[in-house]
């Protein structure tokens, strides 16, 4: 039994003691009182249950409504062009080191493919086809 409960048993009793003691001519009151108090409880914690409610749905709202950040400014895009040409002169030297031709080629190929990768990553619509009369300059 929670605290409620405790107290809503008290006021029963309460209620139940003040008809015995003024009799049955106020029944009628004291019940209409106790439903009352009982009425006040179940407003209470309908209203409660309505307000969690609506917060959690605003909640889910919020988070469906929030876009990802961008990451496609222009300093993200210059600091991984700057990364990938500092660490293409290590790896092309490894590269042209260790299997010479082949291997710096290969080096190349990786690392135009990770530049690739990263600008379909930050711009999703840069590879697609663009559909006929959408977005021409030249129109028929």
């Amino acid at each position: 039994m929670d605290a409620r409960d405790a107290d809503l048993k008290k006021e029963l009793d309460a209620t139940l003691q003040a008809r015995r003691e003024l009799g049955e001519e106020y029944e009628s009151a004291l019940v209409d009182s106790f439903l009352e108090k009982v009425d006040q409880r179940i407003d209470g914690a309908v209203e409660r249950r309505i307000r969690r409610q609506f917060a959690e749905q605003q909640m889910t709202v919020a988070r469906d409504a929030r876009t990802p950040r961008a990451t496609d400014t222009w300093g993200e895009r210059f600091g991984f062009g700057i990364v990938s040409l500092v660490l293409a002169v290590p790896l092309s030297a490894i590269g042209g080191g260790v299997a010479h031709l082949p291997g710096l080629l290969v080096t190349w190929l990786g690392i135009v493919g990770v530049n690739v990768a990263q600008a379909a990553r930050t711009n999703p619509g840069l590879f697609g086809r663009r559909k006929a009369g959408q977005d021409g300059d030249w129109d028929d």
